[in-house]
Protein backbone atom coordinates (compact mmCIF):
# COMPACT_ATOMS: atom_id res chain seq x y z
CA UNK A 1 0.00 0.00 0.00
CA UNK A 2 2.63 2.52 -1.04
CA UNK A 3 0.48 4.94 -3.07
CA UNK A 4 -0.43 8.27 -1.49
CA UNK A 5 -2.93 10.98 -2.28
CA UNK A 6 -0.98 13.28 -4.61
CA UNK A 7 -0.95 16.70 -2.94
CA UNK A 8 1.24 18.17 -5.70
CA UNK A 9 -1.28 17.06 -8.34
CA UNK A 10 -4.11 18.64 -6.32
CA UNK A 11 -2.14 21.87 -6.13
CA UNK A 12 -1.39 21.73 -9.86
CA UNK A 13 -5.10 21.24 -10.64
CA UNK A 14 -6.00 24.19 -8.42
CA UNK A 15 -3.31 26.32 -10.02
CA UNK A 16 -4.44 25.42 -13.54
CA UNK A 17 -8.05 26.30 -12.67
CA UNK A 18 -6.83 29.50 -10.99
CA UNK A 19 -4.92 30.53 -14.11
CA UNK A 20 -7.83 29.59 -16.41
CA UNK A 21 -10.11 31.84 -14.41
CA UNK A 22 -7.50 34.61 -14.00
CA UNK A 23 -7.72 34.48 -10.21
CA UNK A 24 -5.19 35.28 -7.51
CA UNK A 25 -4.72 32.74 -4.75
CA UNK A 26 -6.84 35.04 -2.56
CA UNK A 27 -9.50 34.85 -5.27
CA UNK A 28 -9.38 31.05 -5.23
CA UNK A 29 -9.68 31.02 -1.43
CA UNK A 30 -12.66 33.38 -1.67
CA UNK A 31 -14.36 31.20 -4.29
CA UNK A 32 -13.76 28.04 -2.26
CA UNK A 33 -15.34 29.70 0.73
CA UNK A 34 -18.25 31.16 -1.22
CA UNK A 35 -19.32 27.70 -2.36
CA UNK A 36 -21.11 27.53 1.01
CA UNK A 37 -22.07 31.21 1.28
CA UNK A 38 -25.45 30.64 2.96
CA UNK A 39 -24.01 28.27 5.54
CA UNK A 40 -21.00 30.53 6.14
CA UNK A 41 -23.27 33.49 6.91
CA UNK A 42 -25.09 31.41 9.52
CA UNK A 43 -21.96 29.95 11.11
CA UNK A 44 -19.75 33.05 11.06
CA UNK A 45 -16.63 30.84 10.62
CA UNK A 46 -13.25 32.05 9.52
CA UNK A 47 -12.63 31.49 5.79
CA UNK A 48 -9.92 29.46 4.12
CA UNK A 49 -6.76 31.48 3.63
CA UNK A 50 -4.68 31.67 0.49
CA UNK A 51 -1.69 30.38 2.49
CA UNK A 52 -3.62 27.17 3.22
CA UNK A 53 -3.66 26.61 -0.53
CA UNK A 54 -0.19 27.83 -1.48
CA UNK A 55 1.53 26.09 1.44
CA UNK A 56 0.19 22.60 0.94
CA UNK A 57 2.94 21.49 -1.44
CA UNK A 58 5.63 22.57 1.03
CA UNK A 59 3.75 20.87 3.89
CA UNK A 60 3.15 17.85 1.60
CA UNK A 61 -0.42 17.62 2.94
CA UNK A 62 -3.61 19.48 3.68
CA UNK A 63 -6.39 18.63 6.08
CA UNK A 64 -9.01 16.22 4.85
CA UNK A 65 -11.68 18.90 5.46
CA UNK A 66 -9.84 21.59 3.46
CA UNK A 67 -9.30 19.10 0.63
CA UNK A 68 -13.07 18.74 0.30
CA UNK A 69 -13.45 22.47 -0.43
CA UNK A 70 -10.82 22.13 -3.15
CA UNK A 71 -12.25 18.94 -4.63
CA UNK A 72 -15.71 20.47 -4.72
CA UNK A 73 -14.41 23.54 -6.55
CA UNK A 74 -12.56 21.35 -9.05
CA UNK A 75 -15.46 18.92 -9.48
CA UNK A 76 -13.09 16.00 -8.78
CA UNK A 77 -13.05 12.95 -6.55
CA UNK A 78 -10.31 12.21 -4.02
CA UNK A 79 -9.53 9.03 -5.96
CA UNK A 80 -8.70 11.09 -9.04
CA UNK A 81 -5.60 12.23 -7.14
CA UNK A 82 -4.45 8.72 -6.30
CA UNK A 83 -1.73 7.69 -8.78
CA UNK A 84 -2.73 4.59 -10.68
CA UNK A 85 -6.33 4.65 -9.46
CA UNK A 86 -8.85 3.07 -11.79
CA UNK A 87 -11.80 4.01 -9.59
CA UNK A 88 -15.05 4.71 -11.40
CA UNK A 89 -15.82 8.43 -10.99
CA UNK A 90 -19.55 7.75 -10.74
CA UNK A 91 -19.02 5.28 -7.90
CA UNK A 92 -16.63 7.60 -6.07
CA UNK A 93 -18.46 10.92 -6.67
CA UNK A 94 -18.76 13.16 -3.65
CA UNK A 95 -22.25 14.23 -2.55
CA UNK A 96 -23.77 17.22 -4.33
CA UNK A 97 -24.16 20.18 -2.02
CA UNK A 98 -25.66 23.63 -2.28
CA UNK A 99 -24.64 26.97 -0.77
CA UNK A 100 -26.31 25.99 2.52
CA UNK A 101 -24.01 22.98 2.98
CA UNK A 102 -20.39 21.90 3.16
CA UNK A 103 -18.80 18.58 2.45
CA UNK A 104 -17.37 17.04 5.62
CA UNK A 105 -15.48 13.88 6.44
CA UNK A 106 -17.37 11.72 8.93
CA UNK A 107 -14.32 10.90 11.03
CA UNK A 108 -16.21 8.88 13.69
CA UNK A 109 -17.61 6.69 10.88
CA UNK A 110 -14.12 6.35 9.39
CA UNK A 111 -12.76 5.33 12.80
CA UNK A 112 -15.53 2.75 13.32
CA UNK A 113 -14.92 1.16 9.91
CA UNK A 114 -11.18 1.12 10.54
CA UNK A 115 -11.47 -0.35 14.03
CA UNK A 116 -13.99 -2.95 12.86
CA UNK A 117 -11.70 -4.06 10.02
CA UNK A 118 -8.70 -4.01 12.37
CA UNK A 119 -10.47 -6.34 14.81
CA UNK A 120 -11.78 -8.55 11.97
CA UNK A 121 -8.21 -9.00 10.73
CA UNK A 122 -6.83 -9.40 14.29
CA UNK A 123 -4.43 -6.47 13.89
CA UNK A 124 -2.98 -4.55 16.80
CA UNK A 125 -2.95 -0.75 16.56
CA UNK A 126 0.80 -1.02 15.93
CA UNK A 127 0.32 -3.45 13.04
CA UNK A 128 -2.39 -1.27 11.54
CA UNK A 129 -0.21 1.83 11.88
CA UNK A 130 2.53 0.06 9.89
CA UNK A 131 -0.02 -0.88 7.22
CA UNK A 132 -1.25 2.71 6.76
CA UNK A 133 2.18 4.24 7.35
CA UNK A 134 1.55 6.40 10.40
CA UNK A 135 2.08 6.29 14.15
CA UNK A 136 -0.13 4.13 16.38
CA UNK A 137 -1.33 7.27 18.17
CA UNK A 138 -2.42 8.87 14.87
CA UNK A 139 -4.52 5.86 14.06
CA UNK A 140 -6.02 5.20 17.50
CA UNK A 141 -6.44 8.97 18.05
CA UNK A 142 -8.82 9.10 15.11
CA UNK A 143 -11.53 8.15 17.63
CA UNK A 144 -11.08 11.47 19.45
CA UNK A 145 -10.16 13.86 16.63
CA UNK A 146 -12.46 16.89 16.55
CA UNK A 147 -11.84 18.55 13.22
CA UNK A 148 -9.52 16.89 10.76
CA UNK A 149 -6.65 14.62 9.91
CA UNK A 150 -4.29 14.94 6.98
CA UNK A 151 -5.75 14.09 3.60
CA UNK A 152 -2.91 11.69 2.83
CA UNK A 153 -3.70 9.66 5.96
CA UNK A 154 -7.45 9.78 5.31
CA UNK A 155 -6.90 8.35 1.84
CA UNK A 156 -4.45 5.71 3.10
CA UNK A 157 -7.18 4.58 5.49
CA UNK A 158 -9.93 4.38 2.85
CA UNK A 159 -7.51 2.59 0.53
CA UNK A 160 -6.71 0.06 3.26
CA UNK A 161 -10.45 -0.37 3.84
CA UNK A 162 -10.92 -0.89 0.07
CA UNK A 163 -13.74 1.63 0.08
CA UNK A 164 -14.25 4.95 -1.71
CA UNK A 165 -13.75 8.19 0.19
CA UNK A 166 -17.37 9.16 -0.55
CA UNK A 167 -18.49 6.45 1.90
CA UNK A 168 -17.13 8.72 4.64
CA UNK A 169 -18.12 12.16 3.31
CA UNK A 170 -21.48 13.80 3.91
CA UNK A 171 -23.29 17.08 3.22
CA UNK A 172 -23.25 19.08 6.45
CA UNK A 173 -25.83 21.72 7.34
CA UNK A 174 -24.57 22.06 10.90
Amino acid sequence: MGVDFDIAALFDALDAQRRNRALSWQGVARELWEQSATLNALRNDHPISASTLTGMVKRRDTTCQHALFMLRWLGRTPESFMPGSTADATRTALPSVGPDQRLRWDLPKLYEALDSQRRRRSFTWQQLAREVRCTPSQISGLKRVRFAIGMRLAMRIVTWLKRPACDFVYAAYW
